[in-house]
């Protein structure tokens, strides 16, 4: 686990070490144990280590028998043990214990096959010394980042953007576009970032890059194909073995390995399974309904495991902020975000890697939004025209529950359903931007994905599209950068291919139906804790920012940034003060919108303080 930079093509700076140094610095906090470089003229390569497998002999970049083909790698192939025996078995020769060496040898045995062979979290390259071709490839699920940029001649590529700011090549410039999508996903959406030319490598891609040019390839794609003629029994079963088998794969360390857990099925079922001896929870003093400790607390009695625990106070939350934005490289708006930065900061105090939750949502059908095709299904089968306009008379209405159910139901799921968060419509972001750009739509950024699952049911194209969107921009941006801010490695057994394998498969009754949602896999976690936790309502993770947005010190805190010179620069900041004051006078609920502006307007200062 770790972090990593490199460039082709810098010029001058190809031989400047100070430049490979400085750059590889700037991501420390991903791996504080070692670093290590590599310069052969053609291209340079800098590495971070965070010591977890090998941890005498693991050391990058590494090299292959005769020196052909170097790799930098961030992640854990948890199956490289059997494809070390093949290519063993193949003539190849191994130097290290690392799973590394793996994807080196794979990649000369197998070429760009090797990916599907894998079975783990993985950003990693190859150089190859005699084609001068790199190889790239990020994971299944985008769990590791991978990030690109082409700057004159010369390429970078690396786990954070910010160590690209230290090369003398980068030309730091703000996408205003991207700013205009995030304002309705609350994160930057798709493979464009808020730095002008800088690009995510998408999930389950491989790239190659020679001779000045990059080609991208998606190697492989989830896939939903229900199987209606099996029992809930058969599910449940499938479910458990194949969850154990995951658990089992993501606890192969030389450290230990423990556990977050919260008051959710997802944190409590990978806890209950993975007999680790530590669980690590946070919570707000803001009454129960912010703070999950106590659940925690009980569930970790019954296992029982030792529950490590903090509070995080307003004042923590708030003076962090800054901080937590600079390590997200891009502006995320989920206030999650920062309750995620103190259970990694507390876990980081005690180990090196710790399970989570992640994925069981998208996967197994969690969140509560995707039983809404099934709520009334009997108003779908009036005519879209006649449901089209009596939506949009209650869209000129006071916004209330009923009326809310109208509106949505008067457009179609491609247009009201974009992911877990829709903050800013398209109309509302022009409106507010002082300078509305070419930005794509909400919806045409989601279509592609929606096209690959036209015909499948409402439920399974929400969930296809959050694997693809909102899992990949929020939760798993997040669950990444605050790890590594507090060097931790975290690790998803919920988001292995075998568990997707099996999810594709079970039927939507058996995944969100009236009763609950999760629904085979609740049943599942049913086998190892009490209904209290394996039935309890997806809440996601509570964060009172609604409350402290009505108090006079927070309120003026942001009430200070909206009407600052970087909120000139880019927003109409009476309307973000109508916004702010509306939700403090009770009159709307806007604590997400102004979170949403806020995040961004923190981030900018920590990436263009030469602006302000």
């Amino acid at each position: 686990m770790c972090g990593f930079v490199g460039f082709i093509n810098g010029g001058d700076t190809q031989r400047d070490e100070s430049v490979l140094h400085s750059m590889t610095d700037a991501i420390r906090h991903r791996g504080p144990d070692d670093a290590d470089y590599y310069m052969d003229g053609s291209i340079s390569l800098g590495f971070r280590r965070l010591s977890i497998i090998d941890l005498e002999g693991g050391r990058q970049p590494i090299l292959n028998e005769d020196e052909s083909k170097v790799l930098l790698f961030n992640g854990e192939i948890y199956n490289f043990q059997e494809i070390k025996r093949d290519l063993l078995a193949a003539g190849h020769v191994f130097k290290t214990a690392t799973d590394s060496e793996v994807l080196l040898h794979g990649y000369e045995e197998y070429g760009t096959d090797l990916l599907n062979k894998l079975r783990g979290m993985f950003a990693f390259v190859i150089w190859d010394r005699n084609s001068h071709e790199l190889f790239g490839a990020r994971d299944f699920f985008g769990i590791k980042p991978l990030y690109y940029a082409k700057m004159g001649s010369t390429l970078m590529f690396g786990s954070e953007i910010k160590s690209f700011l230290h090369h003398p090549h980068f030309k730091k410039e703000l996408n205003e576009r991207a700013l205009e999508s995030y304002l309705s996903f609350q994160y930057s959406p798709g493979f464009e970032t808020f730095f002008k030319d800088v690009y995510k490598m998408p999930p389950a891609h491989y790239c190659l890059y020679k001779d000045g040019k990059m080609s991208l390839t998606r190697y492989w794609i989830p896939e939903f194909r229900a199987e209606e003629d099996k029992t809930l029994e058969y599910w449940v079963d499938e479910i458990e073995k194949t969850f154990d088998d995951s658990v089992e794969a993501h606890k192969i360390s030389d450290v230990e390995v423990g556990s977050f857990l919260s008051s959710g099925v997802d944190s409590s079922y990978v806890a209950c399974s993975a007999n680790v001896d530590k669980t690590f929870t946070v919570g707000f003093d803001n009454g129960t309904k912010y703070n999950e400790i106590s659940y925690a607390e009980e569930l970790s009695r019954q296992i029982p495991v030792k529950n490590i625990s903090k509070i995080i106070t307003p004042e923590e939350f708030w003076s962090t902020f800054p901080k937590i934005q600079y390590h997200m490289d891009e502006p995320l708006a989920d206030p999650a975000a920062v309750a995620l930065y103190f259970v990694c900061n507390t876990a980081a105090q005690h180990l090196k890697v710790v399970l989570s939750g992640e994925g069981a949502d998208e996967i197994f059908g969690g969140y509560n939004i995707y039983r809404e095709p099934l709520e009334c299904a009997w108003y779908d089968k009036i005519p879209f025209p006649i449901r089209k306009l009596v939506g949009k008379a209650a869209s000129l209405l006071p916004a209330h529950r009923g009326l809310n159910f109208l509106v949505r139901r008067g457009k179609r799921l491609e247009e009201r359903f974009i992911g877990n968060a829709y903050m800013f419509s398209e109309k509302e972001r022009k409106s507010l931007l002082k300078h509305p750009t070419d930005a794509q739509s909400p919806a045409a950024l989601v279509k592609p994905y929606y096209d690959m699952v036209q015909d499948k049911d409402a439920v399974t194209k929400m969930q296809f599209v959050d694997l693809n969107m909102w899992m990949v921009g929020d939760i798993l941006l997040k669950a990444d950068k605050m790890s590594m801010a507090n060097s931790l490695e975290l690790r998803v057994p919920f988001l292995d291919k075998e568990i997707m394998a099996l999810a594709g498969r079970i039927p939507l009754k058996y995944r969100v139906n009236e009763e609950n949602t999760k629904y085979a896999m609740r049943k599942a976690a049913l086998r190892r804790m009490p209904e209290k936790w394996a039935g309890k309502k997806k809440l996601g993770f509570p964060v009172p920012t609604r409350v402290w947005l009505k108090e006079e010190k927070y309120y003026n805190m942001v009430k200070e940034e909206f009407t600052g010179s970087n909120a000139e620069k880019f927003f109409h900041t009476e309307k973000l003060i109508k916004l702010l004051d509306d939700h403090r006078a009770g009159k709307a609920d806007n604590s997400r919108r102004v979170w949403t502006v806020y995040t961004f307007l923190i981030w900018y200062k920590q990436f263009f303080p030469e602006a302000a």
